[in-house]
């Protein structure tokens, strides 16, 4: 089989993006030439690597296989093009993913206690939904993720074999609203309230719901303003512009002005944050990193 390594890297980039178009935009080609590469390294493996869908490209089987290879092979050819450069052998990294609300709370105690009891590891970091990060770890683009997840608390993808889980915490949603708005005061509110609130909500798409508007009321809430970036709706909310709903972790850096609610008169929601791996003997730095987000999150 005759590959390069610019035809490994557009395999594991599609494998991570989950299709041509974003792959093509990450590696900064176009899409029709990502699409040709793809076909020549199928007919270089002799074998269907890509499963082509309506909602986007999976690898198949013999893809999954090749993919394994790529990694070791990339990682070799940046290893060796590192001491040819005469650089610095690199720390013990391990790539980290989070989704987008863990970040604020876990990330910055994590690193704290790594940088104390583990010095030679070095993290790095990526932002992503909870299916976009466990995308990117059966691929091999990141080590460790932190995932978030519902009740029932089904695993987070279907695929074998199942990926390792280690529970966190499991933190109440509540609402955070402006301190001196129409619920200043307040500790609690009844969900029939919430109903003509103005609400501040993150866009829904194919990965993820709609997040912000109160579980149990997509549909009939009235949405003000989207906006994904935390820091954004939390000081919307503080400017009295729209309540949104909040993990209740996030209670300790609310910016001032912004109160949590608890919420009456329906089920009360939970999520559980995980940290996921791929199955088998961990390395000692991904044993590391894990050990310092459990620690400084009480678990």
């Amino acid at each position: 089989m005759d590959v390069s390594s610019a035809n490994l890297r557009v395999l594991c980039q599609i494998a991570e993006s989950g299709s041509f178009t974003a792959a093509a935009a990450r590696l900064g080609y176009t899409q029709s030439a990502i699409s040709r590469q793809a076909l020549a390294l199928e007919r270089s493996a002799g074998a269907t690597l890509f499963e082509r869908r309506p909602d986007g490209v999976r690898l198949t089987g013999p893809g999954l296989t090749l993919l394994r290879y790529a990694r070791t092979i990339l990682e070799s050819v940046d290893a060796a093009e590192r001491d040819l450069n005469g650089e610095t052998p690199r720390a013990e990294e391990v790539r980290l993913g989070l989704f987008l609300s863990a970040g604020p709370v876990i990330l910055p105690a994590a690193l704290a206690r790594l940088a104390t009891v583990a010095p030679q590891v070095r993290v790095t970091t990526r932002e992503g939904t909870t299916p976009g990060l466990t995308r990117a770890l059966r691929t091999g683009a990141i080590d460790l993720a932190v995932l978030s997840s519902r009740p029932p608390h089904r695993p987070p993808d279907g695929e074998s074999p199942r990926l390792h889980l280690t529970t966190i915490q499991d933190t109440e949603l509540v609402v955070a609203a402006s301190a001196t708005g129409i619920f200043a005061g307040r500790t609690s509110v009844q969900v029939d309230e919430l109903v003509d609130a103005p609400w501040i909500a993150t866009p829904s798409s194919s990965a993820e719901p709609l997040l912000g508007v109160w579980p149990g009321l997509p549909g009939r809430a009235r949405i003000v303003h989207s906006a994904r970036d935390w820091l954004t709706k939390l000081h919307l909310v503080a400017g009295g512009f729209g309540v949104t709903t909040v993990p209740g972790s996030l209670s300790p850096i609310f910016p001032p002005g912004v109160i949590a609610l608890r919420v009456q008169g329906a089920p009360p929601e939970s999520r559980r944050i995980l940290v996921a791996r791929l199955p088998g003997p961990a390395t000692p730095a991904i044993t590391a990193v894990t050990r310092a987000i459990t620690s400084t999150s009480g678990s």
